[in-house]
């Protein structure tokens, strides 16, 4: 799968949860001691443009604007804004039961995508719905670095070109409902830093 700044094909995507304190709290759980990784399909990927088609099955479909790291063709990385949609519902029940989150993280659609830009870090970056912010993220404040995440993911399971690791989301974590349009935007820390972006309509 091709993906717009990225020079080698879609791969893995890994993803890291509970990332930020604060996004921990709001949800009831205790900041890890070492990073949560978990996996979303190929089929799971969005890109700038696409629909978000909400899931018979849930209730409750979530936002979590993230940076996104990739590694390129040649080693180097590479930077996006993404959003990792998370059926709320469904991942409470999984919790409950010992079961892993695929069924709340890997739907159709819910790894949303933007282009791929050269890294500036930290990076700032932000998501809203109908026009309205609801999230505001910076990469500094995440417990676990990017460069501890690599090392981490790079350590246990081995990165390659085409690997994109969606970092971890700050709180402000809120439902959508169909007919939302959702934007994200993320660049790096100085005022001609590179820019990604995305819209998803909700459905």
């Amino acid at each position: 799968m091709e993906i717009p700044g990225l020079d080698a094909p879609l791969r893995t995507i890994w993803c890291i949860g509970r990332n930020y304190a604060a996004h921990a709290r709001e949800l009831g759980s205790a900041p890890p001691a070492q990073p949560i990784v978990f996996l979303k399909p190929l089929s799971a990927v969005n890109l700038d443009g696409g629909v978000l088609h909400l899931p018979p099955d849930s209730a409750r479909v979530d936002h979590e604007v993230e940076l996104v790291i990739a590694r390129g063709r040649d080693g180097r990385l590479l930077m996006a804004v993404g959003v990792d949609f998370t059926a709320r519902d469904i991942q409470d029940r999984d919790k409950a039961q010992g079961l892993p989150w695929t069924s709340c993280k890997g739907r159709p659609g819910f790894a949303a995508l933007g282009a791929f830009v050269p890294p500036s870090l930290p990076a700032v970056f932000q998501l809203s719905v109908n026009g309205e912010i609801r999230q505001r993220g910076n990469s500094a404040e995440m417990i676990f670095s990017v460069e501890k995440l690599l090392e981490h993911i790079d350590a246990v399971y081995g990165l390659a070109p085409g690997d994109v690791v969606y970092t971890g989301t700050p709180a402000g974590v809120s439902p959508l409902k169909s007919g939302d349009r959702v934007k994200a935007e993320l660049s790096g820390g100085g005022p001609l830093a590179p820019v990604s972006r995305l819209t998803v309509t909700v459905v």
